[in-house]
């Protein structure tokens, strides 16, 4: 078994669960973000995808980010008359951001991540137990 393969797949799934939590981060962050004027959107939501990329110097197959986009669902409108945002009925666009679905997003990449430095964790005990055998 190779293990520095093994470290550097799951070193790529580290990075790309870190970039995940800190689109989700973002996203939660602007959940409440409001637009400044009536002819503006408020934030809109980031969301990432992945891809399966071949490392050709190492023939190691990596997750890499595969783009991040903005979600198109429509925006929701709240009365706020009063808000420098609201437009002339006194309605105020909302991001589309859901808490509660960034939450679960979020759990679900930390899980990931976990997976991942589990993995490392494995690979390493296993190469000191080789090298214990070897001595």
């Amino acid at each position: 078994m190779d293990f520095d393969k093994t470290i550097q797949i799951s070193a790529s799934g580290l990075r790309a669960q870190g970039v995940r939590m800190r689109i989700i981060a973002e996203n939660i962050a602007n959940a409440s973000t409001k637009p400044l004027a009536p002819d503006m959107d408020p934030y809109r939501r980031k969301l990432i995808s992945f891809k399966n990329e071949l490392d050709r110097e190492t023939g190691v197959r990596k997750v890499e980010i595969g783009g991040i986009t903005t979600d198109t669902t429509e925006f929701t409108k709240k009365f706020e008359p009063g808000h420098p945002g609201a437009d002339k009925e006194g309605y105020v666009k909302i991001p589309n951001v859901t808490a509660m679905i960034e939450m679960m997003d979020m759990q679900e990449a930390q899980r990931s991540y976990r997976a991942n430095i589990k993995v490392i964790e494995a690979a390493k005990r296993m190469m000191m137990r080789t090298i214990d055998m070897l001595k």
